[in-house]
């Protein structure tokens, strides 16, 4: 099982609710042209679409199994029409939550976190599509001017997910080695570890050591600065500031 503190059928109920949550806002939003500030290059349609488009691909994906790749992904088209776009991301949502329920958590299948702490399970897919459902209602409410923290249960797992599948990986660390310390103001910390064996988390309580660097914020705004919504101004931060700059512009796939 996913090591979470959100089990299978809670992060189920949670996509569901956070799709509901994103659709209210595009219902809301005088116009689908918005742009998008937290995606500028996107306006709110194209972050429908975005969104529509993924949860089929990743339906898809879970009810293949276990896979060396993603299976072929056929033309997907977002209605333009307001109505319709909502209808079809309804049914978007569903057809993601029929294959994950029909899959169950353990079910193994293809995902690009092969090398991190996650595990290629659908139980894994499950737990990052919601905190990608989550970030992107907080985009649509952005657009509206009324953006809401994270549902706190959400934001939570989120910060765990987010170090143990985005973050944690075996390509070598290209700077010297560094420890960061993230802190939620919840009361948990995590610390990773950034080496030429590449970077790897763990919750931790009291650590032995004072970390390199450490930032510190709610769950909420902690994954939201993770995922670029919110600047690094916006934590509390001690230690060198170097080794965020720089982990914010890793790109481990490079």
């Amino acid at each position: 099982m996913v090591d979470s503190r959100v089990d299978f059928s809670e992060l189920l109920r949670l996509i569901d609710e956070r799709s509901t949550a994103f659709r209210a806002a595009v219902a809301a939003a005088p116009s689908l042209d918005a742009r998008v500030p937290t995606c500028p290059e996107w306006t709110l349609f194209d972050l429908a679409r975005h969104l529509g488009e993924g949860r089929h691909k990743w339906a898809r994906i879970v009810a293949a199994g276990p896979a060396a790749a993603p299976p072929p992904a056929p033309e997907v088209v977002a209605p333009q029409e307001r109505a319709a776009l909502l209808a079809w991301l309804a049914a978007a949502t569903q057809h993601l939550l029929d294959a994950l329920r029909s899959a169950g958590p353990d079910r193994g299948c293809w995902t690009w976190w092969d090398t991190s702490q996650s595990p290629q399970t659908a139980g894994a897919v499950a737990r990052h599509q919601l905190q990608e459902l989550a970030v992107h209602t907080y985009d649509a409410q952005v657009t509206l001017g009324d953006p809401q923290p994270l549902p706190e249960e959400v934001a939570l797992d989120g910060v765990d997910e987010f170090l143990s599948t985005c973050v944690a990986t075996t390509t070598p660390w290209p700077h010297e080695p560094a420890t960061v310390d993230y802190h939620d103001a919840e009361g948990r910390s995590w610390r990773l570890w950034l080496s030429a064996d590449g970077a790897r988390t763990a919750r931790v309580s009291e650590p032995a050591t004072t970390a390199g660097a450490s930032a510190q914020g709610t769950a909420s705004e902690l994954v939201l600065f993770f995922y670029g919504r919110l600047p690094v101004e916006s934590m509390k931060v001690d230690g060198d500031r170097r080794h965020l700059d720089r982990l914010i512009a890793w790109d481990p796939d490079e």
